[in-house]
């Protein structure tokens, strides 16, 4: 067994320089060239959800103006409907007014009417009980003769 062990002695004594060798290759490599790759995914990974926060407060703020914009749109919507019940009560109150006055207008008429209609009839029974009585008259005259026949 003693053979065994000085052939393990010698090939770990001849290993020794790759050893040595992949080790210092790791060291190297690790400082040259996984640690900058390392450093520049961390980085990609910090600025890509750095990239993806920003654009989901960036959303959430768009989801605000556009609630706002409707809130606003909504409210203007309603001042003009708002604004029509107004002007639409302002032009029934114009109408019932004209149609009031234009109500007092023709009873005036009809009421002038009347009384032009009265006073035409009173002056023609006035023409007919003034005519009346000279036909009256006449037919005295006529009948009784005028004493000259």
């Amino acid at each position: 067994m003693g053979g065994i062990f000085s052939q393990l002695g010698q090939l770990f004594v001849q290993s020794a320089p790759t050893v040595i060798f992949v080790f210092l290759l790791l060291v190297i490599l690790n400082r040259i060239f996984f640690r900058p790759i390392i450093a520049v995914l961390k980085q990609r990974e910090e600025m890509t959800s750095g990239a993806l926060d920003r654009a989901r407060e960036q959303t959430a703020q768009a989801e605000a103006k556009s609630h706002e914009y409707e809130s606003a749109f909504q409210a203007a919507r309603q001042e003009v409907y708002r604004q029509r019940e107004a002007d639409r009560q302002a032009a029934i109150k114009l109408r019932e007014a004209a149609l009031q006055n234009a109500r007092e207008e023709s009873e005036e008429w009809i009421h002038q009417a009347q009384r032009e209609l009265a006073a035409q009839a009173e002056a023609v029974k006035n023409e007919l009980a003034a005519a009346s009585h000279l036909m009256a008259q006449e037919i005295v005259q006529t009948v009784l003769g005028d004493g000259r026949e």
